[in-house]
């Protein structure tokens, strides 16, 4: 007796080879028969008829953890409803684990409310376990977050690291990929980051080279310093061998759009170089982004409170405004989605707010971080449509949300999150394979499954085949759509009737059930190696 019997399906199994009918029964969570299962039965029975049936997806870029949100939701439902049933957190050189002390925890108050947060680990053993006890509706991975390492030791200074400060984040990377870490992150744009040089970054990928981990990286600069920055990236990988994963690539703003064609070019020839790298992409042309970002480099040194005087601070104030007047960011694409103080500024424009209050653009940002606290997410509007369109249809991409998961209920919170949050997989499907027939529907699930479970040694996971754990998503070919927009982001994607987790159904029939039958993975062999 089978314990689910997915019937009449089309099967499309995440390899990238051709779909076929077939029925699937599982078993105690697992994958037990492929094929023509018509005398067999089931306690529950799914009928798949013109449905296709795929591997659960997998989001490579997630920030479920940063965001705070598997503790305060751990449904996570607005990934559940893309068919999403693996995510890894631990992205663009932020992780929750390991903490050098209680104190790093705050590097992360870039992106969540510390109020919300409490905690009682600091070794990435410690955190996998407490996230084990929070029955996740999904599967979880982490990467170690470079930030997270780095200001353990260093704190609100920016400087150089410490030959003995260098042999102790080694040693905590080593710790963590044995205690089962993915791999390793780095976030290379944000402050506490920008003073890392890459023999830095080369020292540790090295580490992550020994365990057999993946370097990802949220690159040094994505507007005019792209093209360096991706060539600094495939350098490190070229150096030591690891596999590279570039983060969320793009090219920012008008002028630098022609630069995308010349970094996917340098990803083509590296590969052809031999060198293990590829890339994730969000189908989207606006961005989401923490609002300081756009302050000159030296204003944000030393931390958020550092900040925070010298933004209050009358003389220091001007050269600011000064220097951002200087720069080339174009205000009127940006509008703020999150502040921690002031509700009634999220879905407003920067430029809008300006306006009311009389004041000018640059005035009206600082006001903001001041108001907030320094806590405030934008989304920016500044990403070319071909370019993501290339970036999508790319042989060497992965799909990834570069979000988090919310209920709808967050809606009453005031916060305008990304619609990336809730419609980034069904989007590609609905848009790049049905619409637009520029990917076939083999190939974009395979980048939503098994490409990403190869490159992160997820093992049984990817693929749908005998003896694989049982993530799979059931949808309608035809309904498949993201609903979710920057005007009104709280909209689960449609056309998804059925998602199993490791053989629990999280979905049935467009509806989500009790289960939480995730699981926290670790990296291949971890277990064995104390």
């Amino acid at each position: 007796m089978l314990d689910v019997l997915i019937k009449n399906g089309t099967i499309i199994d995440g390899s990238g080879q051709p779909m076929f009918r077939g029925d699937i029964g599982i078993r105690e969570g697992v994958i037990a028969e492929i094929g023509d299962l018509h005398n067999e039965h089931a306690e529950t029975e799914i009928d798949a008829t013109n449905k296709y049936v795929a591997p659960g997806f997998i989001d490579v870029n997630n920030h479920s953890d940063t965001y705070w949100r598997i503790f305060l939701d751990p449904t996570l439902e607005s990934l559940l409803f893309q068919g999403v049933t693996t995510i890894i957190g631990g992205n663009c050189g932020s992780s929750l684990a390991p903490l050098a002390n209680h104190e790093v925890i705050k590097s992360i108050q870039k992106y969540s409310d510390m109020k919300n947060v409490s905690f009682n680990w600091l070794s990435m053993k410690d955190f996998l376990s407490e996230v084990e006890k929070k029955k996740m509706a999904l599967n979880f991975a982490s990467l170690v977050g470079h930030g997270t390492l780095r200001r353990g030791l260093v704190g609100d200074e920016v400087r150089d690291i410490s030959p003995n400060e260098m042999k102790t984040m080694k040693k905590m990377l080593a710790q963590a990929m044995k205690e089962g870490a993915l791999g390793f992150s780095t976030g290379l744009v944000y402050t506490h980051a920008k003073l890392a040089s890459s023999r830095e970054i080369a020292e540790l990928a090295e580490i992550v080279k020994k365990y057999n981990g993946v370097y990802t990286t949220h690159i040094r600069g994505e507007s005019n310093e792209l093209i360096r920055a991706v060539e600094e990236a495939i350098r490190i990988a070229q150096i030591t061998g690891v596999k590279l994963q570039i983060s969320h690539l793009k090219a920012m703003g008008k002028p630098n759009w022609p630069l995308m064609e010349e970094a996917l070019n340098l990803i083509e020839t590296a590969r052809s170089g031999g060198i293990d790298v590829h890339f994730d992409v969000y189908p989207y042309t606006s961005t989401g982004s923490v609002l300081y970002i756009l302050l000159p480099d030296w204003v944000t040194e030393g931390g958020r409170d550092m900040m925070l005087s010298r933004l209050k601070d009358v003389d220091v104030r001007k050269r600011v405004i000064k220097d951002m007047k200087a720069s080339e960011n174009d205000y009127s694409k940006i509008t703020i989605s999150i502040s921690a103080m002031d509700k009634s500024l999220n879905h407003k424009k920067i430029t809008e707010i300006a306006q009311i209050q009389g004041k000018s653009v640059e005035d009206a940002i600082i006001d903001v971080l001041i108001a907030s606290n320094g806590h405030v997410v934008t989304m920016m509007e500044v990403l070319s449509e071909k370019n993501v369109d290339k970036a999508v249809i790319n042989p060497f991409s992965m799909v990834s949300s570069n979000g988090s998961g919310y209920n709808t209920e967050h809606r009453e919170t005031g916060e305008m999150v990304h619609p990336r949050n809730f419609g980034s997989f069904p989007r590609v499907l609905a848009n790049y394979v049905r619409g637009r027939s520029v990917v076939g529907w083999e190939e974009a699930i395979r980048k939503m499954s098994g490409l990403p479970a190869e490159k992160f040694n997820i093992e049984k996971r990817g693929i749908i085949a005998k003896g694989n754990f049982a993530d799979i998503v059931v949808f309608d070919p035809i309904n498949i759509a993201d609903l979710a927009t920057v005007e009104n982001p709280y909209q689960y994607s449609q056309g998804i009737e059925c998602v199993l987790v490791n053989g629990h159904l999280a979905i049935k029939d467009g509806q989500i059930m009790q289960a939480r039958g995730g699981e926290v993975i670790r990296r291949k062999s971890a277990l064995f190696e104390f």
